[in-house]
This record gives structure tokens, sequence and C-alpha cells, in this order.
């Protein structure tokens, strides 16, 4: 397979992304189109506690979920929805427990697509359960994600996804000691290479089975930031890094859709208005409805430009307002609708603009991650866009620049903590080498004595 490496925008301008509209639209499951032109509620859910315990607990539990939210969304009118099955390690694992557990989820969803003719979809997400120290490449893990893969494929899975976790050990290493070198080669370089290595074999997977390859997260490294960086008043990580850190995910999240990936990406993926900038695929996006799971500081902004909107997850148990799975989907329906109606009366960038500023100076995360910023992240990383390393390099320098333009504009404030922080991660930046292999060589050389994880054979390296 040969890699379409994006040297150039998709879209003309940032004006032309909003919610709801790409121009590479994806038909999956029963009737559905993603991204064109209207936004479908995505509900996740994870298994019960003990169902782990069997693959018969695994299939009731999911069984129970997906009847649980059809028929929420048919007492409610919902026009189309998808489930996302999010395995725990369980369900990837063992090969039958995948397929039990699809095709119950699925028989659900055509339940409902047959008596009440709603568009309904089943993303699949396999676990990443490879640790670099083990193997990424052939150990026991990484055949029995291909496995799984290809069970969901068979039994009713409408995309694929998986949140890969190459790099990990070495942007965990930058992230908790503000390293940005080993941010910048965890995420932009290993990341990429892992990304690579696996959606080559997701997309062939895909297609063998006539299923959509859907996209990827970096859920496991600039998640990790954010989630380290907190709130307003949390000092941990710097905030000022975890927009760098997401501003590089950008890059590294887009080489699923250069390996063939369609979207819709997965939902943790903040970086994705990066990754729309660029291919103009659809996105999955979770913000002020993803509460049940986390907090962020752009629970508005990020709705912006999404085409299929999440809750995270959330524990299947009962709430008040009914079962987890019904509850979190109508929440979902009601902000699909809005975003959905704002199109058809023609109000539907006002709406973007509105869902964007009000979180846009909030932090440097909202600042870099808003869409017109994020146009201009994209098109720094198209204009290097052959190269993973410095594409990802000019990725972090524009998020930079981005954040030091709202603060000269008096629309942002930083502390002196996060200050100092940018204009360190500037000059380092900066003084990097310009050469790919140069700076790998410094990188092996530097964390293969500091990261004892970290095995740069597993990368080709």
């Amino acid at each position: 397979m040969v890699l379409k490496r994006f040297t150039k925008m998709e879209n003309a301008s940032a004006d032309e992304m909003v919610f709801g509209q790409t121009k590479h639209p994806v038909k999956m499951g029963l009737d559905q189109v993603m991204g064109g032109g209207d936004v479908v509620p995505n509900i996740k859910v994870a298994p019960a506690e003990g169902s782990e315990e069997s693959i018969d607990g695994l299939e009731a539990t999911s069984k129970n979920i997906a009847f649980a939210a059809c028929e929420r969304a048919a007492a409610i009118g919902l026009p189309a929805m998808q489930i996302e099955t999010e395995h725990v390690q369980q369900q990837s694992i063992s090969r039958e427990a995948s397929e039990r557990c699809t095709a119950v989820t699925f028989e659900e969803l055509e339940k409902l697509h047959d008596k009440f003719g709603a568009k309904v979809s089943l993303m699949s997400t396999v676990a990443d359960m490879r640790e670099e120290e083990n193997g990424l490449r052939g150990s026991e893990f990484d055949i029995a994600m291909d496995e799984s893969f290809e069970a969901c494929a068979q039994n009713g899975a409408s995309m694929l996804c998986i949140e890969t976790i190459g790099g990990k050990v070495v942007s965990d290493y930058g992230i908790s000691r503000g390293d940005v070198r080993a941010i910048l080669y965890g995420i932009g370089v290993l990341g990429s290479i892992d990304m690579e290595y696996m959606w080559t074999k997701i997309v062939d997977i895909a297609k063998r089975n006539n299923v959509v390859p859907g996209g990827d997260t970096d859920c496991a490294q600039a998640n990790t930031a954010m989630f380290l960086a907190g709130g307003l008043t949390s000092k941990n990580v710097s905030h000022t890094i975890a927009a760098v850190a997401r501003a590089i995910a950008g890059a590294r999240s887009l080489v699923a859709i250069e390996c063939g990936a369609q979207g819709p990406t997965k939902d943790c993926g903040y970086e994705n208005p990066i990754v729309k900038s660029i291919a103009s695929v659809p996105i999955c996006a979770e913000g002020k409805n993803a509460t049940c799971a986390h907090s962020d500081l752009m629970g508005n902004l990020a709705a912006a430009v999404c085409d299929v909107w999440s809750n995270e997850s959330v524990y299947n148990r009962e709430e008040m307002g009914g079962p987890t799975p019904g509850v979190w989907l109508q929440s979902l329906g009601c902000e699909c609708a809005l975003m959905n109606t704002a199109t058809q009366i023609g109000t539907n960038k006002q709406l973007r603009d509105t869902y964007a500023l009000a979180d846009k100076y909030r932090d440097p995360q909202g600042v870099i991650l808003s869409y017109d910023n994020a146009y201009e992240i994209g098109k720094a990383i198209t204009a290097e866009g052959e190269d993973i390393y410095l594409r990802s390099r000019a990725a972090a320098l524009k998020a930079i620049e981005l954040i030091n333009d709202a603060v000269d504009q008096n629309r942002i404030l930083l502390t002196r903590f996060e200050r100092d922080t940018l204009d360190s991660t500037l000059k380092t930046y900066e003084q990097l080498p310009d050469d790919k292999d140069k700076f790998i060589k410094t990188c092996i050389k530097r964390y293969g004595r500091k990261v004892k994880e970290h095995d740069p054979s597993q990368y080709e390296l």
C-alpha cells in the first residue's frame, strides 16, 4: 500500500469547515451517511462491572446496552444514531467475545432500523493491548487485535477504529518532566510510525470485509497531557505544553487517513479539527455531553465542526432518568437536533462560531483547536507533509505562534509559569535540526538511556 501524504489542504478556507459537512462523506451501516449534512449522535457505554469475567457476561451486557439505547432512540424519535463498542481488553483478546458482542449489538440496531426507519451504524473500537517492552509488532496481543478486527468486521461492525499507543512510553516521560523534545519524538515520530504499521493492517481488514476503516485518536498521549494539565487551577502539567502536544497529535492522527481510513475519526481525538481541516473527512468529537466521563475546557468548542457527537463513555447503570445508554443518548440527540436544525434554517455557521467563541480563549488548548486556528495548523502540517518529523515540529511552532498572538491581542493571559514554559518550548523547537534522521538518532541515544521501556527496533529504527 502506498501512503497518500497530504501536501495541500482539502478545504480552501477555514470557513468551509462546519459541523455535519465534509467534502468526503462516508456511507456506512444501514442507510447512514456521515459528514453528508447531518450530525449523528454516538453513544458509548462501558460494560457492567463484573461482566468481563465471562464471554456470556460480556455478551449479555452488550445486548442490554444496545437494547436500552435503541429503546430510547425510538421513544424520542431519533432519526439516526450510532453505537460505539469500545472494547475492554477481555473483548479484544478473545475472538469469540468480539464476535458475540458485535453481533448482539448490531441485532438491536437492525431492529430499530427495520421497525422505525432509523439510520444506524456500529463503530467497533478494538483495544490496543500492546506493550512496547513486550513487542508492538508480531506479539501475542498484536495478533489477537488483528483477529478481533476481523471478528468485528464479520459480525455487524459498520466501521473499525482503534486508539494506538505507539510512542507513549517516551511521551509519558516527556509530559511528566516537561521535556518537549520527548513529546515531539514520542507523538510526532514514534506515534506516526506505529500508526502507519497498524492502519495499513486495519484498512486491509476493513476492505476485505466491506466495512469502513474509521480513524484513530491520540488518547494515549495528547489526552494524557490534557488530563494532567487539568482545569484552570491545576499546575501539574503546563497547559501550553498540552496545547503544543495536541497540535503535534494532529500531524500524527492524520496518518490513519493517509493509510486509507475514511472517518469518522475517534471521538476523544481533540486534535480532530486539525485532521478535518486538512483531509475534510468526517470526525467524531466529544465535549459538554461527555462530562459523564471527564472534564475539559472546550466543551462547546469541540462541537463546532464535528460530524458525529459522542458522550465518550459512561458506566452501564440506572440513573434517575433511566438506564445510562438511553439517558446519555438523549442528551446527545438533543444537541445534534440543534445543530441539524441550524443547518436546515441556514444558521449553522453562526452556531459554529458561537460554539467556538464560547471556549476559544478559556485556555491555550482552546486557542489552537478553534476551527480557524486548527486550519492554520493544518496548513503548517501540509507545508511539510512528506516528513513526519518536520510537519510535527511545524504544527508545534504554529501552535506556539497562535497562542502568542492571542496573548498579544489581550485575548488570553498566561501565568509566569505558562509564559516561561512556552518561551522555553519555542527555543527548544527552533534549535532542533531540520533533518529527521539526525533528530531520531539524537533521540534514540537520549531516551534509549532514560526510558528503559523504549525499544527503537519496534519502530524499525
